[in-house]
């Protein structure tokens, strides 16, 4: 992993070189795909579920009222789509116990 400990796409392709074997090219090819095609599913606005990892969530947010933080003016905050993830149990008790 990189110096800040932020695993990257040519870590992920790397790995799967090192794991299976694959020539690097067919690694970052198959690291591509896939993230190409949870992107797709999300942009067309579908959720992603990795079983075992987690769930990527897509959620609409209404209108709001929030305030300039500095000047503590109101402003409209328009309805927005948001990503959010949920791990799974099985990748929260891995982190828990630092693997």
């Amino acid at each position: 992993m990189t110096d800040i400990d932020t695993l990257t796409r040519a870590d992920l392709s790397d790995r799967v070189h090192g794991e299976i074997g694959l020539a690097r090219a067919d690694a970052a090819r198959i690291v591509e795909k896939l993230l190409s095609e949870m992107c797709g599913s999300l942009s067309r606005g579908e959720n992603v579920k990795v079983s075992g990892f987690g769930s990527f969530i897509l959620r609409d947010k209404g209108e709001r009222v929030g305030r300039n933080p500095k000047t503590g003016v109101e402003v409209a905050i328009a309805p927005r789509r948001v990503l959010t993830f949920r791990a799974s149990q099985i990748t929260r008790d891995r982190i828990a116990r630092g693997h």
